[in-house]
């Protein structure tokens, strides 16, 4: 079963790969503040340079089979608001399927971080993807931090120096998700 979310939809998103022609939509994401050193880029680098590495980041977990992010398509408007998907990631050693998110900074506030995160959760548990499923959020990430919240998430450890910046490990285990998801259908 693959990780990506290609052609998923949820209430107000549709998913798909990201394509190179996303490159402009995608530069002013690097105009918010902080941005950069949320997704662990060098914030000295120029936002066109930034969105390059951001870019091949992408693709490389594309064309490596470590899932990636799905670009995320406001089914009203046909825009690109933002990139969010499960993501192969190992933390100390071990392997881990964490839900990465970002949101154009236009379209912040309005919920589509919160509705593409909890699509990617339950597209992982109704797919046996894994039994736990987390998000590496940077300490001074407020906003992901409400997200994982709202996702069903809590902080696991906190990590001081995850590829040189300080990091809470939000993480969601099947059982819990299970207790959330019975709550929604009943």
């Amino acid at each position: 079963m693959s990780l990506l979310l290609t052609n998923e939809e949820s209430e107000h998103l549709l998913f798909r790969l990201v394509q190179k022609s996303d490159f402009d939509a995608w530069l002013p994401m690097f105009e918010g503040p902080g941005v950069a050193g949320f997704f662990g880029l060098d914030p000295s680098k120029s936002n066109n340079e930034l969105c390059q590495e951001f870019f091949t980041r992408v693709f490389y977990r594309y064309e490596n089979d470590l899932g990636g992010m799905n670009a995320l398509i406001d089914k009203k408007t046909g825009k690109l608001v933002g990139q969010c998907g499960l993501l192969i990631q190992t933390i100390d050693k071990k392997k881990y399927l964490e839900i990465g998110y970002g949101i154009l900074p236009e379209y912040w506030g309005m919920g589509y971080a919160t509705e593409a995160a909890k699509k990617c959760r339950d597209y992982a548990f109704l797919n046996q993807l894994g039994d736990e499923i987390i998000s590496i959020i940077n300490t001074d990430n407020y906003g992901s931090m409400a997200v994982a919240k709202k996702n069903g998430m809590h902080i696991e450890r906190h990590i001081p120096d995850y590829k040189g910046t300080p990091i809470n490990l939000w993480q969601i285990d099947k059982a819990h998700w299970e207790s959330i998801f019975e709550k929604k259908s009943c």
